[in-house]
């Protein structure tokens, strides 16, 4: 398939009417948003709700819930109200600013509540995925000795007290709480639905997110109320959210994308944020985009091509009009799904790059640019990148090497939690510079190219090969679902490329088959890139949250067989 690069859109951008090409930006330019800004008073909570009860939008929607067996709607003060009585009864039982409070529950409207209410008397809130299992549940909480947990009885199964010693209350979202657990609904009904917010400093705690290394247990990355400038304005200019917009993003605030783009910069902006609680599949997700009416949507790689493998006639069932901007996160996108999108919905996939430890976008494709398939985007209004080889030199455009970002910006992370050495490992080449852990080019534009992990580069014959655009061309033949590709070991080439493929439905194994596929991806970028081995598998590892395929995985399957 040809490359072609995709013009904007005509139309209206907060990115436009707010910030010109060219134009150095200032993120102190953001804060008169804020009713901080002029009381001092700050509160990531009191920004995301009662704002704007105060400022006479009670009425309208906050969050629009959908499941297989139910629909519920919560306009702001409704939201308001609830959030107040929550946190009157998470303080009532002991709850007081800067204590760890989990939130383990699923998509549901109870999730959000939680976490705000955690969030206006102070606390630091942990989400925790709804999938995670007794290990990850148990590491997570053991790590900063957290004493309060906010779940429902059918996760309790997956908390072993016993072996999280400092947990010492528990609510749950059911009416009825056992033993000496406590029903935080229940107590709700009765609480007083006005509260007192619990003021803070930017700097201070806002949430606990933990994240995955190559080495060791997950490690806590602490963010701080601060983000709320970040976020609120990243969800103007990268998600272009106006007040009239429905928004869905589809990831659960377990991950870090589920918070800050699920439920803090959407209810920033005070828009409608839908929730959908129930299993993936394409008819339930395009059932949810016609039945909420919703204009902007961000979700992920993996369920964009889900949805393209489906096919069209399922589509074809609904009414997607509303749908003006989408978006996409958690791993590279595929050019095959960019052009996908604009076949099957008449619009562009927006690309957007960030991390955990960021706390917010850095770079993406906006609205307002013209967006080059198999590149990240540019870096946002703000935000400075650069390229560094191994001493912390810059590199010219076109050229691999380690994707830096100079600090600092208002999401960056506060700290990683008891863990300063881990901290200063992002800055290694003193604090100027951010370095990802991701390996990237730019191109004399300035567009990102994502060319995998640190530790994910191929060196094959002296040739640099990135995993991520062998991936992407792989993907292209119509015989393959999912791929991943690694660099094995070679006694003669140092590493050859190796894909690891499962098929799409119709299509068996055959060695015509792995053939025509190699060749494929000879033809389509270049030799030293067509993998030289390529194993068919049922299904590949993928992680929890996001999906994304793991690679490090697919290299202990190889090395053990």
């Amino acid at each position: 398939m040809t490359t072609k690069i995709l013009p904007p859109r005509l139309g209206s951008y907060n990115v436009a009417e707010e910030w010109m090409e060219g134009e150095t930006f200032n993120w102190e330019r953001v804060h008169p948003v804020f009713t901080w800004y002029e009381s001092g008073k700050v509160n990531m909570s009191y920004e995301c709700v009662d704002r704007h009860v105060d400022e006479g939008k009670g009425d309208k929607i906050a969050l629009h819930y959908f499941s297989e067996n139910e629909e519920e709607t919560y306009t702001y003060e409704e939201l308001q109200r609830e959030v107040n009585r929550w946190s009157n009864v998470l303080k009532d039982h002991g709850v007081t600013k800067g204590d760890f409070v989990f939130v383990f529950l699923p998509k549901h409207p109870h999730c959000h509540i939680a976490m705000l209410a955690a969030i206006k008397i102070g606390a630091v809130v942990g989400p925790l995925f709804e999938a995670f299992m007794e290990e990850a549940v148990k590491d997570r909480i053991n790590d900063c000795e957290g004493e309060f947990l906010i779940t429902n009885s059918k996760f309790l199964d997956r908390v072993n007290r016993p072996e999280i010693p400092s947990l010492k209350t528990v609510f749950t979202t059911d009416l009825e709480a056992s033993g000496s657990d406590i029903s935080i609904t229940k107590e709700a009904k009765e609480a007083d639905d006005q509260a007192e917010t619990v003021w803070v400093d930017l700097d201070d705690g806002l949430n606990i997110h933990y994240t995955s290394g190559s080495t060791g247990k997950p490690k806590g990355i602490i963010h701080a109320h601060r983000n709320m400038i970040q976020q609120y304005q990243t969800g103007r200019w990268v998600l272009d959210l106006k007040e009239d917009d429905v928004y869905w993003c589809t990831a659960h605030p377990g991950w870090v994308t589920g918070t800050v783009y699920g439920v803090f910069a959407p209810l920033l902006n005070g828009v409608t944020t839908v929730i959908h609680g129930s299993r993936f599949s394409a008819d339930s997700w395009y059932q949810v985009l016609e039945q909420a009416q919703v204009s902007v949507w961000y979700s992920a790689p993996t369920a964009f091509r889900m949805l393209m493998a489906n096919g069209d006639k399922t589509l074809e069932k609904y009414d997607l009009s509303s749908l003006r901007h989408v978006l996409s996160v958690g791993e590279p996108l595929n050019p095959e799904v960019i052009y996908w999108g604009e076949k099957a919905l008449d619009l562009r996939i927006h690309d957007t790059w960030w991390m955990t430890e960021t706390g917010a976008q850095l770079v993406a494709n906006l609205p307002t640019r013209t967006i080059k398939p198999g590149s990240m985007g540019r870096p946002i209004p703000g935000i400075e990148v650069t390229v560094l080889d191994e001493e912390g030199d810059e590199l010219p455009a076109g050229e691999t090497g380690h994707l830096a970002i100079k600090s600092s910006w208002p999401s960056l992370m506060k700290e990683v939690w008891k863990n300063e050495e881990k901290f200063k490992s992002y800055f290694p080449y003193g604090e100027k510079w951010y370095i990802a852990g991701d390996l990237a080019y730019l191109d004399e534009e300035g567009y990102v190219f994502f060319q995998g992990r640190s530790d994910d580069m191929i060196n094959s014959s002296g040739e640099r090969i990135g995993p991520f655009e062998v991936e992407s061309k792989l993907i292209e033949h119509e015989a393959v679902k999912e791929v991943g590709v690694i660099g094995k070991p070679d006694p003669v080439r140092g590493e050859i490329v190796k894909a690891f493929i499962a098929l799409n439905e119709g299509y068996e194994e055959s060695a015509e088959l792995l053939e025509e596929i190699r060749l494929f991806v000879r033809s389509g970028l270049a030799a030293h890139a067509a993998p030289k081995e390529i194993e068919v598998v049922d299904e590949l590892p993928k992680t929890q949250i996001s999906g994304k395929v793991l690679r490090r995985e697919l290299k202990k399957r190889d090395k053990a067989g």
